[in-house]
């Protein structure tokens, strides 16, 4: 499926090139993060939007929800100052703000809940706000759950039990997320490798008491486990891969759809990453925009490793990849949706 809608500004405060992608309103308004980066050219920003926006359609739809897929991205050439930032967010509100309720943003790479009451000022169109502002805060939590939910039915399907005790976990990425998954790991006992260029990250790590690897030799260490938790495009058909189960909430982590046939040829169960990633736009909605309670909104994202199991017993029987069943899943779910719907006055317009 093209892109509904693509809308590119140069933010008449800063000058910074913003940009919103609505992949698709099918199933209702396009949820997605603000994507905050500094980007070589801006044609690889665009790239980059509808890639991930794309991603989130497949995402929503596979995890039910009533919501479709969209993306922002925040295209800079330049870190910016503290001022220059607000004034940058303030641009990217007024797009958000102009799109009348089919775009709705949460934080991405490079946002958090902060940013997201910065764009609070010029537009309702907003989720995971500071909890003190009523917002559900940041996601990584919830996002970690969904991880650990995939995890515990790849696991079964790989070793044939999902206890992590003395299996070896290797977590490319020590983020928010990330660190979420490496506290939760080694508390069931794993042995957790960790990952990170940033050195404040790994200094954080380290007091953790957690082993530490280079990122070039991430995809070298033999383990039971790996976790894609930071950039995208780390397999490509080429790539070897010395774990037999990858699962991670990183996006757009195969550089072409095809590379998922070739690591379950290299016996590798590679569990699709709009599936695994999933946990904390399922919370946040559950949250926002349906008025659930935490317990409910967070038995939501473990029902995610029913959803996974679903797609790898298809997967098994069908003789296909977790990938091609995922896609059927939410493609099933597109097609038996409405038309393209806009917010009525009678439904939420934002998710806040």
């Amino acid at each position: 499926m093209s892109v509904q809608e693509l809308v590119v500004r140069r933010g008449r405060r800063s000058g910074v090139t913003t940009m919103v992608a609505v992949h698709s309103s099918t199933l209702g308004p396009a949820v997605g993060g603000c994507r905050f980066k500094v980007y070589p050219r801006v044609h690889d920003a665009i790239d980059d939007v509808l890639r991930l926006s794309a991603a989130m359609t497949r995402k929503c739809a596979v995890a039910g929800l009533d919501f479709g897929g969209g993306k922002s991205v925040v295209a800079l050439d330049a870190v910016p100052t503290a001022e220059q930032r607000r004034e940058i967010l303030l641009d990217h509100a007024d797009l958000i703000e102009s799109l009348g309720g089919a775009y709705l943003a949460g934080p991405d790479v490079g946002t958090g809940p902060d940013d997201m009451l910065v764009l609070s000022e010029r537009t309702s169109h907003v989720f995971c706000l500071p909890e003190e502002h009523g917002g559900t805060g940041s996601s990584s939590g919830p996002t970690a759950v969904g991880v650990l939910a995939a995890l515990r039915a790849g696991a079964r399907a790989v070793f044939g039990d999902d206890g992590m005790a003395g299996r070896k976990v290797v977590i490319s990425g020590y983020g928010s997320v990330g660190a979420h998954l490496a506290t939760d790991l080694a508390g069931q006992g794993a042995e957790v490798i960790v990952s990170d260029v940033d050195e404040r990250r790994l200094a954080a790590a380290r007091e953790q008491g957690l082993s530490l690897v280079r990122p070039d030799e991430v995809l070298g260490i033999e383990a039971d486990v790996l976790i894609p938790a930071a950039v995208g495009g780390v397999f490509g058909p080429g790539t070897e891969v010395n774990a037999p189960l990858v699962v991670g909430p990183a996006n757009n982590q195969l550089t072409g759809d095809t590379v998922a046939a070739d690591l379950a040829a290299k016996g590798v169960l590679w569990i699709p990453d709009f599936v695994a990633s999933a946990g904390g736009v399922v919370y946040t909605l559950g949250r926002e925009a349906q008025d659930l309670t935490h317990e409910q909104a967070l038995a939501r994202v473990e029902n995610l490793e029913n959803t996974t199991r679903r797609i790898l017993d298809a997967a098994s029987a069908n003789g296909t990849t977790p990938l091609a069943e995922a896609d059927a899943l939410a493609e099933a779910r597109l097609t038996s949706g409405a038309e393209p719907r806009t917010p009525s006055p009678q439904e939420p317009r934002t998710a806040a």
